[in-house]
C-alpha cells in the first residue's frame, strides 16, 4: 500500500466516490489529490486533497508568510473507501497531505472538520473560530450550512505531524475486506422441522 499524487485519469473516479461520500467538491482540480493505492492490485483505497486559499488582505498572512496575496492551506474531503477502512488507509493519506504542505512551505495547514477526534491524534488541535484567517471564517460557515453543520476548525503546526505505532502497522499489512457471502437461509433457521412440516411454498 502506497500513496501518491492523483493523476487526471484519476479524475471521473475521484468525482464518483466524493459524491458517493457527500464530501466537499469545491473548485475540485484532480491534481490537489493523493491517492492510497494497493501495490498488489492497485485498486484505490482512499483520498484526501490539499485546497490552497488566496488571503486577498494586508492585514492577514499566509502560513508562509508571504502576506497579501498569499495563500492558506486547508487539508479537506478525506475519503477512505468502505472495504479499506480501519486500516490506516486515511492516516497515510493525512500524513502524505501534511508533508506535501510542509515541503511546500506552508508552516501551518487548518482542516474544518466535523471528525476533530480523528485528526486529534496525529497532533491537531482545535482552535477558535476567530483565530481563523478570514477566508477560512467564510469557509466554515459556508460548510456548516451546506456540508457539515458541526465542523469544528482544527490546526496543526508543520513537523508536528505523529502517526500512531498501530496505524503505521495496519496500513502495511492493509487489504480490501471484501464482506463474505451470505449462507443461504434454511427451513430449520425458522425453527421449521422440514421432515415433518406441510406447507405450499419453500422458503
Amino acid at each position: 500500500m502506497y500513496v501518491r499524487d492523483a493523476k487526471n485519469r484519476d479524475e471521473v473516479w475521484l468525482l464518483d466516490h466524493i459524491e458517493e461520500m457527500e464530501l466537499d467538491e469545491t473548485t475540485f482540480r484532480s491534481r490537489d489529490y493523493v491517492i492510497a493505492i494497493d501495490e498488489q492490485t492497485n485498486e484505490k483505497a482512499g483520498f484526501g486533497r490539499i485546497r490552497l486559499h488566496k488571503t486577498g488582505a494586508e492585514t492577514e498572512r499566509s502560513p508562509s508568510g508571504q502576506g497579501e496575496g498569499g495563500e492558506i492551506c486547508e487539508l479537506t474531503s478525506i475519503g477512505v473507501l468502505d472495504h479499506w477502512r480501519r486500516q490506516g488507509v486515511g492516516a497515510h493519506v493525512v500524513e502524505r497531505l501534511v508533508e506535501t504542505a510542509t515541503d511546500q512551505g506552508y508552516e501551518t495547514v487548518y482542516s474544518l472538520t466535523d471528525e476533530p477526534r480523528y485528526l486529534a491524534q496525529f497532533g491537531f488541535e482545535a482552535i477558535e473560530t476567530d483565530e481563523l484567517p478570514t477566508v477560512l471564517q467564510h469557509r466554515l460557515s459556508e460548510k456548516r450550512e451546506s456540508l457539515a453543520p458541526e465542523a469544528v476548525p482544527m490546526a496543526i503546526d508543520s513537523g508536528a505531524f505523529e502517526m500512531p505505532t498501530r496505524l503505521r502497522e495496519r496500513f502495511k499489512h492493509a487489504s480490501e475486506q471484501v464482506p463474505e457471502d451470505e449462507p443461504e437461509e434454511t427451513p430449520e433457521d425458522f425453527g421449521i422441522d422440514s421432515e415433518s412440516a406441510t406447507y405450499k411454498y419453500d422458503i
